[in-house]
Parts: structure tokens; sequence; C-alpha cells
């Protein structure tokens, strides 16, 4: 169990939290494909030592970095991992080079996500890329690795999810049509990367217009309401889950970009202020809610699984929502941190860091923790501490050829992309 250590420095704290959130990656990945598992308990009737997540994966190899880096794990040992799920992957089920949102662990089958979805996701397609271009990155000396991953990337077949109208579609199965509730990617949500990513491929693009025709022009897009003196640019009223402004940015650098839309910079710390907001306001009167415990994202909830918002605030905590908005809000965040590991750590910290979630109105923690909102936990404090995980992956060429072919600029964009 990790072990709970008061009093520790806010730099120690953060490496403390970070170093053991990492292990749900290190220590409990699946032993034959390397791949992440989707959570660590509350099945919800999956098998939990079978199923894979392909978006949690990418996320989870970002996280992995962070430990090689910091020397919890070898490089070396990170990198035999790497190789391994790479063999997996290469093996896999894919649908036009997409892969579906769960596989099982061990035999890389596609593991229906729920009714109908049972072929490719180009949502959890475009995190896990995020996750293998990071790696190539950062073992940029191992060509063939390097080139494996290329080769994953460049068999994803983005263009084969745009439908006829322009819109880009989540999910796509080649063997039927497009459902009639069918979910086109449109308004601003997690899933910035899938137009990044697709955009910057040489082998099957999306074309710059399914960016700025469909993507943008859905009603739920631009905001710019005023949520207690802090404007949104972008997103649903109140800004939805924090997540939807996370999981884009765990390696595309905020800073400073910016498009025809919106600074995304802005965009991301003004979520998790208007977020934190709502929890200080507190208007159902929840318990424990304040400056030292704010927090609304998807997770894990005593009813079942819930995008808990300030629009859907069930009086649960998600400690990914503040901790991953350390580099939005550093501040604000750092006092959720310390108090969640100080004060209550006996309830909610153990192996693998926090819960998933907890309520403090129903005495209520969760017992599972899930990849992909662990992972954002460990690369969000690596990215407020050394801007690791932002510099590699948005250093990769098809990142830079992405953000530049939809018109987005930002200092890191300023040199010329082979």
């Amino acid at each position: 169990m990790a072990q709970l250590i008061r009093g520790l420095d806010d730099a120690a704290l953060r490496d403390r939290v970070a170093q053991a959130t990492a292990l749900y990656f290190l220590d409990w990945s699946h032993p034959s494909s390397g791949m992440a598992r989707e959570r660590s308990g509350g099945a919800f009737g999956y098998d939990v030592e079978e199923t894979t997540t392909t978006g949690g994966t990418g996320f989870g190899l970002l996280a992995q970095i962070v430990a090689a880096e910091r020397g919890w794990r070898p490089r070396r040992e990170i990198l035999d991992r790497l190789e391994r799920l790479l063999g997996f992957l290469e093996r896999a089920d894919r649908f036009d080079g997409v892969f579906p949102h769960f596989l099982n662990g061990a035999t890389g089958r596609v593991q229906p996500f729920g009714p109908g979805d049972d072929g490719g996701d180009l949502v959890e397609t475009a995190f896990l890329m995020l996750g293998l271009l990071g790696a190539a990155a950062f073992y940029s000396e191992e060509t063939s690795i390097v080139a494996r991953i290329e080769a994953l990337y460049d068999a994803v077949n983005w263009a084969a999810h745009i439908r006829d109208d322009g819109a880009v579609m989540w999910h796509r199965n080649p063997a039927r049509d497009w459902a009639a509730d069918a979910l086109p990617i449109r308004g601003w949500n997690e899933a910035l990367p899938v137009f990044v990513l697709g955009a910057g491929s040489r082998s099957h693009p999306i074309p710059a217009s399914c960016y700025h025709q469909s993507w943008a022009q859905a009603p739920s897009f631009v905001n710019g309401q005023d949520y207690g003196g802090i404007v949104l640019p972008l997103g649903p009223h109140w800004g939805g889950p924090l997540f939807l402004s996370q999981y884009p940015f765990l390696g595309i650098d905020p800073r400073g970009l910016r498009d025809r839309y919106a600074d995304y910079g802005q965009q991301t710390r003004h979520h998790a202020l208007i977020n934190r907001h709502h929890c200080l306001t507190n208007p159902h009167g929840w318990p424990g809610y304040g400056p030292d415990l704010w927090g609304l994202t998807a997770s894990d909830d005593p009813t079942g699984y819930v995008a808990h918002s300030p629009t859907e605030d069930t009086g649960t905590i998600t400690p990914t929502a503040a901790l991953s908005s350390l580099p939005y809000a550093p501040d604000e965040a750092m006092r959720v941190l310390r108090h969640m590991h100080d004060d209550l750590g006996e309830q909610v910290w153990g192996e693998a860091g926090f819960v998933d979630a907890f309520s403090p109105v129903r005495d209520w923690v969760a017992e599972s923790r899930l990849a992909i909102d662990q992972a954002p936990i460990v690369v969000g404090l690596e990215n407020q501490r050394s801007g690791l995980i932002w510099r590699l992956v948005s250093g990769r060429p098809e990142i830079r050829r992405g953000l530049r072919t939809l018109g987005f600029s930002a200092p890191y964009l300023m040199r010329n992309v082979a």
C-alpha cells in the first residue's frame, strides 16, 4: 500500500502523489499485452482482469514516461513494456486502422463497449496515438520502435470516419452503415486530438473543413458566458465535466495556443476556475465543498458512473478533477491535493494513490481506480512541474502539422515542420 506521509513540502507531496498514482500502470497493466486495464474495481459488468482500454493505455504510456524520467522505474523497463505493447497492438483488432474502445487484454479481440459499439472508436484511438507519439519522442534513439509507432499512426484511416455531410463520426464498424443515432464529433469536448492528429496525417487525413464547418459549428461549441466573473470561451453551460478541457491537453501544449475560436490556455484555466467557483458557491449545500475540496468530472458514483459537473452535481468529488488542473490553476488545486492527502488520507488514499471518487454526503468511497482518471493526475503533475509531456508530444511533426493545418498558432509552432 502507498504510504501516507504527512507534512511534506509542496514539491515533495506532488512527487509522492504522482509516484504512487503511476503504480496503477506500472504494477497493474495487463501482464501479457501491457495494455492498461480499464478499472481496478466496481466491474459494472466488465471482466476487470481482461478488459483493457485503448485511450487509457495511451494516457498510461505518458504516465510511464514520467516514471522513467523521474527514475521511479528503469528507462529500459518502460521501453520493454512499450515493445510488448506494440506487438500486441500490431496483432489486435482494428477497423481501417482504428482501434475499438475496449480490447480483451489477453486475446486482442474487440470487447464491445455497448450495444452496437463493437468497431473502431476514433476518440480512443486518438488518445492512444498521443501516448504512442509521446513514447516515440521519449525513445527517439530507438529507431525501430519509432518506426513501428509511426506505422500504427499511418495506418489509422481518419478519413473513413467522415460522413457525407462532413461530420467526423465517433464510432464506425465497416461491416455496417451509419446507425440512425450515430454520434458525430462536434462541439467543445475531449475529442480535439482527433482533428489535430487527423489533420496531421499524411496517409488518411481529415480536411480542415471538417474542423471548421462541423466540429466548431455545434451549438455547444462557443460559450462566452460569465460565471462568477470568469468568462468561459468554449463548451456547454458551466463548462461540463473537467475532463472536456483536460484530456485534449495532456500532450498538446495549450500555453499560448490559439485559433480563431479561443485561447486554449485561457480555456483550460477558466474551465477549472468555473468548476471550482460552483463548488465554493455550493448551491446544493453538500458537506465538505470549499476551497480545500472541489472538482467535478466523470467518475464512479454511488449510483453508477456519472459525468459530474456543475449541472450534474451529486455531491461526489473526483480527485483527478482538481489534481489534473494543477497546470492551469496551481494554487487552487494544490490546496485540494494537500487536504485530500493530509486530512482525508485514511479514507481516500491507498495503493496507486487516491480512489476514483468519494461522496462526503453519502459517506461513500469508491472501490475503484480508473485508468482514464489516474493517468491525467501523473501527467498533469509533471506538466505543472516541468512541461515534459507537453514538450514530447507537441514536438512531434504529426502534432505540429495538424495544428498548423487547422489554423492554430503558438510560440512552439513557429519552427518549420517536416
